[in-house]
């Protein structure tokens, strides 16, 4: 690990990759991690700025289709200037900082300021997108040459700074950045100084992202077709023999869901994993939390069940949540998972048993159907009249588990480990893509998503926003809740997990 000097702070110029969020390099991520500014771009995913420290401050220092936020030389006094407050800061890059990224300058104006620094490499926007589109940039039966070429060049310029005769030569590829908006001279360009008008072509927009665009043609009708397709920056144009391997090589757009535009409705903290598995499959996720997740206004209740653990018989969790908040309250009474002594555990679906794993405790009673019904239908093969549970639960859950074990002679403690509520506000960007009907689909992984979702837009307004939009719920539950509201249930996993959740939207995609 670098030091930062007595006197100055230290910078890392990082490249973010093109895009996708996970092209990030390890070091990058820690220098990340490290840093007490952080300076990020336009095309640097918003996703790389969660592995910030929370106390780190956020400027951003983009610009869109050439409209600066900031210009240039003030970038690089901002740098200096944080530096020699003493700060670490990381300046986070698209694709790579000495390709096109002006990190060149940046460090110059470091270096003579005496400012210490280092750069992080990341994947340039020409490898990823090209590899991303199904595109080698060589290949030993098409091409031992590739070059990386500005498209940037103002086209009032008498004297163009490119060799074009020396690009039109042999059969090299091409790419060329920031090329968009000069496509038709680029074309024209190559064509004039040797190359055949029937060299294939591809640009390739947003290049590694789940909206990734590719549009092939030829030097010769390529910018028509990009023309009349509206296609825009950003993105990479990819001159050469080696395009027409894309038809066969292409993975990234074929994966099932490719395309569709997916809401994911869980709490904040529980959303990546399912927006993952659904990234996975080449979907494009929207997050939009319905719930928060806080601790009770009072810990009294649920206190007094801790500290008499040794008198219960059961310990029934019937989330991952209440789990959570179960053992970090244990924690912060000086005791930990000793005190359940020969206390017994039951949980309710395998990511509520995941979560006991991680506290070192197997499940004893684990339903098969997940819901509160399986819980009740597994304890009446069981001989359970005259002993004691404790069921920490949310402040709103359904009163399933209390009836239904206390007729079949159980006493249950029942104090309440974690409040639900909704947030604060709407997502402004969600509420956009429902009403531009942005959206293919809408998960729901619990009945409480849906309500509060219903709470926050209105049912009348819910329905009206949702018409067109398949509806993909976790559970039985939770689609008992979604058709009183009037909505109509598309997806339904026969086990109540986001894996077959997620396993059930590909089915569906794939069977249309």
């Amino acid at each position: 690990m670098t030091l930062k000097s007595e006197k100055n702070g230290y910078v890392y110029l990082i490249g973010a990759g093109p895009g996708d969020p996970g092209l990030i390099t390890l070091k990058g991520r820690e220098c990340i991690g490290r840093a007490d500014v952080i300076l990020y771009d336009y095309l640097a995913h918003k996703e790389l700025l969660s592995f910030a420290r929370p106390d780190a401050e956020l400027i951003y220092a983009g610009k869109v289709g050439g409209a600066h936020n900031r210009e240039q030389w003030q970038i690089n006094e901002m740098l200096v200037e944080k530096a020699q407050q003493g700060l670490v800061v990381a300046r986070l890059k698209g694709g790579d900082p000495f390709i096109f990224g002006r990190g060149g300058e940046e460090c110059e104006a470091l270096v003579t300021a005496g400012i210490p620094f280092e750069v992080v490499p990341g994947v340039t926007a020409a490898v990823g997108a090209a590899a991303y589109a199904g595109i080698p940039l060589t290949h030993r039966d098409f091409t031992t040459s590739v070059s990386f070429v500005t498209g940037h060049e103002s086209s009032s310029k008498e004297v163009s700074g490119i060799d074009w005769g020396q690009l039109s030569l042999g059969n090299g590829t091409l790419v060329f950045y920031m090329g968009m908006k000069n496509l038709p001279q680029i074309a024209a360009n190559l064509i004039v100084h040797g190359r055949s008008s029937q060299t294939p072509v591809a640009l390739v927009r947003w290049g590694t992202r789940p909206e990734q665009d590719v549009l092939t043609g030829t030097l010769a009708d390529i910018a028509d077709k990009a023309h009349k397709e509206g296609f825009k920056a950003p993105a990479v144009i990819i001159v050469g023999e080696v395009v027409r391997l894309r038809d066969k090589l292409r993975w990234f757009d074929t994966r099932p869901l490719f395309g569709k535009r997916i809401l994911v409705t869980r709490a904040t903290d529980q959303a990546g994993v399912f927006s993952r598995l659904l990234g996975g499959y080449g979907a494009q996720v929207l997050e939009c939390p319905t719930i928060v997740v806080t601790p009770p206004e009072s810990f009294e209740d649920l206190d007094q069940a801790l500290r008499a653990l040794e008198g219960y018989d059961w310990l029934i969790f019937t989330s991952a949540n209440g789990v959570q908040f179960f053992f970090k309250r244990l924690a912060e009474l000086g005791l930990d998972s000793r005190a359940l002594g020969s206390c017994r555990v039951a949980a309710v679906g395998s990511k509520t048993g995941e979560s006991l794993a991680g506290h070192g405790i197997r499940a004893d009673l684990l339903p098969s159907s997940y819901h509160a019904e399986g819980v009740v239908a597994k304890f009446a093969e069981k001989d359970v009249a005259g002993q004691k549970a404790l069921y920490p639960k949310a402040d709103r859950v359904r009163d399933v588990i209390l009836k239904g074990l206390a007729g079949l002679g159980m006493e249950v403690v029942a104090p309440v480990a974690y409040r639900t509520a909704l947030p604060d506000s709407f997502s402004a960007e969600t509420l956009a893509a429902l009403e531009d009907r942005r959206i293919d689909c809408i998960t729901f992984t619990s009945s409480s998503t849906v309500t509060n979702l219903a709470t926050l837009l209105g049912e009348n307004r819910l329905i009206h926003l949702l018409q067109g939009v398949a509806v993909a719920s976790i559970g039985p539950i939770t689609s008992a809740t979604c058709r009183e509201l009037g909505l109509r249930v598309d997806m339904e996993p026969e086990k109540s997990t986001v894996e077959a959740l997620a396993e059930e939207i590909v089915a569906y995609y794939s069977a249309r």
